[in-house]
């Protein structure tokens, strides 16, 4: 008897405010393929390099009022990504709902662990050597990940560990997000009808 294939688990997700408009498509069951233009060009390409480490599809435009500052678009793309995770992940029944990874990136080192509770937490460790990473404030990075963990219903602890460059360390921090989140979402085939908490709730 031929297995009956999974349905890829999709998301659709838009946010319109006064500051920022987004809209938003994810696919858990990717190939790490992506589009995305949030308008600050080092973001685009750490949400790029997170689709092509995850595995995840993902289409994101982004339209913000960057002539007042970059928070507003870096915070709302966080909170719209975390956004797509909750619907995409259902009910969460058989997934691993942990997951954690260490990422190298040349004399860069980052860990991520993250527990999809349904439980909004996050510790973000990071020094960074320049206030500005590209086109990218480097303060915004922690604000991106809090509005991720906080509509993702998602536990997350991210530590830079060490590293020089601040490009470096960036990236690493968000591969290794990636691939920890990969981990977490990724079904267990043996406990593909259960939910992973004693609860009975996630």
């Amino acid at each position: 008897m031929k297995k009956k294939p999974v349905r890829p688990r999709t998301a659709r997700v838009e946010r319109n405010t006064t500051e920022t408009k987004i809209r938003a498509r994810l696919t858990l069951e990717g190939k790490g393929k992506y589009k995305v233009q949030t308008g600050i060009r080092f973001l685009d390409h750490m949400l790029e390099l997170f689709a092509k480490h995850g595995g995840f599809d993902l289409e994101l435009r982004a339209k913000g009022d960057l002539d007042v500052d970059q928070h507003h678009t870096v915070e709302d793309v966080g909170i719209v990504l975390g956004q797509c995770f909750r619907q995409a992940l259902g009910d969460r029944r058989g997934i691993n709902r942990a997951g954690y990874f260490l990422m190298p990136l040349d004399e860069s080192l980052a860990v991520a662990a993250v527990d999809l509770s349904g439980r909004p937490y996050l510790v973000c460790r990071a020094r960074f050597p320049q206030p500005r990473v590209g086109d990218l404030q480097t303060e915004l990075i922690e604000d991106f990940f809090q509005g991720f963990v906080t509509h993702a219903g998602a536990n997350l602890h991210l530590k830079l560990l060490y590293g020089r460059s601040t490009h470096h360390g960036v990236e690493a921090m968000f591969k290794t997000f990636a691939r920890a989140l990969k981990m977490a979402v990724s079904f267990d085939a043996r406990l593909k009808k259960e939910l992973p908490s004693t609860k009975g709730l996630l």
